[in-house]
Protein backbone atom coordinates (compact mmCIF):
# COMPACT_ATOMS: atom_id res chain seq x y z
CA UNK A 1 0.00 0.00 0.00
CA UNK A 2 1.13 3.89 -0.53
CA UNK A 3 -0.47 7.12 -0.81
CA UNK A 4 -0.60 9.87 -3.98
CA UNK A 5 -0.89 13.09 -3.49
CA UNK A 6 -2.66 15.22 -6.50
CA UNK A 7 -2.99 18.66 -6.09
CA UNK A 8 -2.74 21.89 -7.95
CA UNK A 9 -2.34 25.57 -6.69
CA UNK A 10 -5.08 28.20 -6.42
CA UNK A 11 -5.20 31.28 -8.12
CA UNK A 12 -1.76 30.67 -9.39
CA UNK A 13 -2.97 32.85 -12.42
CA UNK A 14 -2.91 35.37 -10.41
CA UNK A 15 0.84 35.66 -9.36
CA UNK A 16 3.00 37.09 -11.11
CA UNK A 17 6.25 34.58 -10.71
CA UNK A 18 5.57 30.96 -10.17
CA UNK A 19 9.21 30.51 -8.59
CA UNK A 20 7.19 32.37 -5.32
CA UNK A 21 5.95 28.62 -4.43
CA UNK A 22 7.69 26.31 -7.04
CA UNK A 23 11.04 26.48 -5.74
CA UNK A 24 10.28 25.93 -2.17
CA UNK A 25 7.86 22.73 -2.97
CA UNK A 26 10.69 21.79 -5.49
CA UNK A 27 13.16 21.62 -2.22
CA UNK A 28 10.12 20.09 -0.24
CA UNK A 29 9.87 16.88 -2.72
CA UNK A 30 13.07 16.91 -3.12
CA UNK A 31 13.36 15.85 0.84
CA UNK A 32 10.85 12.99 -0.12
CA UNK A 33 12.54 11.44 -3.26
CA UNK A 34 13.68 11.91 -6.27
CA UNK A 35 11.96 13.92 -9.63
CA UNK A 36 10.19 12.35 -11.92
CA UNK A 37 9.93 8.65 -9.88
CA UNK A 38 8.34 10.16 -6.96
CA UNK A 39 7.15 13.67 -7.79
CA UNK A 40 6.67 15.61 -10.49
CA UNK A 41 4.67 19.74 -11.01
CA UNK A 42 3.23 19.64 -14.41
CA UNK A 43 0.44 21.51 -16.80
CA UNK A 44 2.25 25.20 -14.98
CA UNK A 45 0.73 24.42 -11.49
CA UNK A 46 -0.52 20.80 -11.37
CA UNK A 47 1.97 18.60 -8.85
CA UNK A 48 1.48 15.03 -8.06
CA UNK A 49 3.62 13.20 -5.10
CA UNK A 50 3.76 9.76 -3.84
CA UNK A 51 4.21 9.43 0.58
CA UNK A 52 5.55 5.58 0.44
CA UNK A 53 4.21 6.05 3.95
CA UNK A 54 0.19 6.64 3.71
CA UNK A 55 0.23 7.12 7.50
CA UNK A 56 2.20 10.57 6.50
CA UNK A 57 0.14 11.51 3.85
CA UNK A 58 -1.92 13.86 5.65
CA UNK A 59 0.90 15.74 7.57
CA UNK A 60 2.48 16.33 4.28
CA UNK A 61 -0.63 16.99 2.30
CA UNK A 62 -0.86 20.07 5.29
CA UNK A 63 2.62 20.75 5.23
CA UNK A 64 2.56 21.33 1.23
CA UNK A 65 -0.74 23.83 2.46
CA UNK A 66 1.52 25.67 4.68
CA UNK A 67 4.44 26.26 2.50
CA UNK A 68 2.57 27.86 -0.47
CA UNK A 69 0.71 29.77 1.64
CA UNK A 70 3.47 31.17 3.66
CA UNK A 71 5.80 31.42 0.71
CA UNK A 72 2.84 32.94 -1.67
CA UNK A 73 0.12 33.55 -0.63
CA UNK A 74 -2.47 31.57 -2.13
CA UNK A 75 -4.00 27.50 -1.20
CA UNK A 76 -3.19 24.65 -2.51
CA UNK A 77 -5.98 22.34 -3.15
CA UNK A 78 -4.72 18.67 -2.43
CA UNK A 79 -6.41 15.28 -3.06
CA UNK A 80 -4.92 12.12 -0.99
CA UNK A 81 -5.24 8.62 -2.32
CA UNK A 82 -4.17 5.09 -0.61
CA UNK A 83 -3.95 2.04 -1.91
CA UNK A 84 -1.78 -0.26 -3.81
CA UNK A 85 0.56 0.74 -6.14
CA UNK A 86 0.56 -1.61 -9.63
CA UNK A 87 3.24 -0.41 -12.17
CA UNK A 88 5.91 1.66 -11.14
CA UNK A 89 7.52 3.75 -14.27
CA UNK A 90 10.28 6.14 -13.99
CA UNK A 91 7.53 8.89 -14.06
CA UNK A 92 5.49 9.32 -11.27
CA UNK A 93 3.01 10.56 -13.82
CA UNK A 94 3.01 7.14 -15.75
CA UNK A 95 2.53 4.93 -12.41
CA UNK A 96 -0.82 3.78 -11.78
CA UNK A 97 -2.77 1.51 -9.27
CA UNK A 98 -5.53 1.95 -6.61
CA UNK A 99 -4.09 4.48 -4.96
CA UNK A 100 -3.68 6.85 -8.15
CA UNK A 101 -7.39 6.11 -9.26
CA UNK A 102 -8.17 6.73 -6.02
CA UNK A 103 -6.26 10.22 -5.33
CA UNK A 104 -7.25 10.81 -8.99
CA UNK A 105 -10.96 10.91 -8.24
CA UNK A 106 -11.52 12.56 -5.37
CA UNK A 107 -8.93 15.26 -6.88
CA UNK A 108 -11.81 15.46 -9.67
CA UNK A 109 -14.23 16.17 -7.08
CA UNK A 110 -12.35 19.23 -5.17
CA UNK A 111 -13.74 22.20 -7.22
CA UNK A 112 -17.12 21.37 -7.51
CA UNK A 113 -17.32 20.77 -3.83
CA UNK A 114 -15.23 23.72 -3.10
CA UNK A 115 -13.10 22.42 -0.66
CA UNK A 116 -9.10 22.20 -0.65
CA UNK A 117 -8.54 18.94 1.46
CA UNK A 118 -10.04 16.04 0.77
CA UNK A 119 -8.88 11.80 0.74
CA UNK A 120 -10.13 8.70 -0.46
CA UNK A 121 -9.34 5.26 0.96
CA UNK A 122 -10.68 1.32 -0.08
CA UNK A 123 -11.74 1.57 3.65
CA UNK A 124 -15.50 2.98 3.11
CA UNK A 125 -15.78 2.98 6.97
CA UNK A 126 -13.07 5.45 7.43
CA UNK A 127 -13.14 7.71 4.67
CA UNK A 128 -16.58 9.55 6.01
CA UNK A 129 -15.00 9.93 9.45
CA UNK A 130 -11.82 11.19 8.35
CA UNK A 131 -13.26 13.74 5.72
CA UNK A 132 -15.80 15.13 8.17
CA UNK A 133 -12.68 15.71 10.00
CA UNK A 134 -10.62 17.35 7.65
CA UNK A 135 -13.16 19.57 6.58
CA UNK A 136 -13.65 21.11 10.08
CA UNK A 137 -9.75 21.59 9.95
CA UNK A 138 -9.78 23.04 6.83
CA UNK A 139 -12.16 25.97 8.91
CA UNK A 140 -8.69 27.33 10.09
CA UNK A 141 -6.75 25.66 6.99
CA UNK A 142 -8.15 27.92 4.71
CA UNK A 143 -8.12 30.65 7.08
CA UNK A 144 -4.34 30.84 7.42
CA UNK A 145 -2.71 34.12 7.03
CA UNK A 146 0.81 33.81 5.82
CA UNK A 147 2.32 34.43 8.78
CA UNK A 148 0.11 31.68 10.50
CA UNK A 149 0.98 29.76 7.60
CA UNK A 150 4.86 30.29 8.38
CA UNK A 151 5.02 29.71 11.65
CA UNK A 152 3.07 26.23 10.65
CA UNK A 153 6.02 25.55 8.00
CA UNK A 154 8.75 26.70 10.69
CA UNK A 155 6.95 24.26 13.34
CA UNK A 156 6.68 21.02 10.87
CA UNK A 157 10.18 21.58 9.88
CA UNK A 158 11.59 21.54 13.57
CA UNK A 159 8.97 19.91 15.85
CA UNK A 160 11.29 19.83 18.00
CA UNK A 161 12.45 23.37 18.58
CA UNK A 162 11.27 25.33 21.42
CA UNK A 163 9.17 28.41 21.39
CA UNK A 164 12.03 30.45 22.13
CA UNK A 165 14.25 28.58 19.45
CA UNK A 166 11.15 29.01 17.21
CA UNK A 167 10.96 32.78 18.05
CA UNK A 168 14.53 32.59 17.06
CA UNK A 169 14.08 31.22 13.83
CA UNK A 170 11.35 33.55 12.84
CA UNK A 171 12.62 36.45 14.07
CA UNK A 172 9.85 37.52 16.18
CA UNK A 173 8.87 37.03 20.08
CA UNK A 174 8.05 34.14 21.83
CA UNK A 175 4.60 35.74 22.81
CA UNK A 176 3.96 36.03 18.95
CA UNK A 177 5.14 32.86 18.47
CA UNK A 178 2.23 31.44 21.25
CA UNK A 179 -0.26 34.05 19.34
CA UNK A 180 0.71 32.05 15.57
CA UNK A 181 0.31 28.54 17.43
CA UNK A 182 -3.03 30.13 18.89
CA UNK A 183 -4.47 31.93 15.59
CA UNK A 184 -3.48 28.50 13.10
CA UNK A 185 -5.39 26.36 15.64
CA UNK A 186 -1.91 23.94 15.33
CA UNK A 187 -2.30 21.86 18.03
CA UNK A 188 -6.21 21.04 17.45
CA UNK A 189 -4.57 20.14 13.54
CA UNK A 190 -1.58 17.86 14.93
CA UNK A 191 -4.54 16.14 17.10
CA UNK A 192 -6.51 15.37 13.67
CA UNK A 193 -2.83 14.20 12.15
CA UNK A 194 -2.40 11.09 14.79
CA UNK A 195 -6.21 10.31 14.41
CA UNK A 196 -5.56 9.90 11.03
CA UNK A 197 -2.37 8.28 11.74
CA UNK A 198 -4.15 5.61 14.35
CA UNK A 199 -6.60 4.86 11.98
CA UNK A 200 -4.73 4.24 9.17
CA UNK A 201 -1.80 1.92 10.66
CA UNK A 202 -4.78 -0.10 12.49
CA UNK A 203 -6.05 -0.52 8.78
CA UNK A 204 -2.54 -1.40 7.27
CA UNK A 205 -2.09 -3.86 10.08
CA UNK A 206 -5.35 -5.65 9.79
Amino acid sequence: MTSIITGDIISSRNLKSPDTWMDPLKNLFEQIGPYPAVWDIYRGDAFQLEVTDPADALWMAIRIKALVKSKAGVGARIAIGIGTKDYTSSRITESNGEAFVLSGERYEKLKKEKISLALKTPWKEINRQLNVSIRLALIAIDSWSRMSAEYVTARMESPLLTQVQLAEKLGISQSSVSARQKRACYDEIMELDLLYRELIIQKLKS
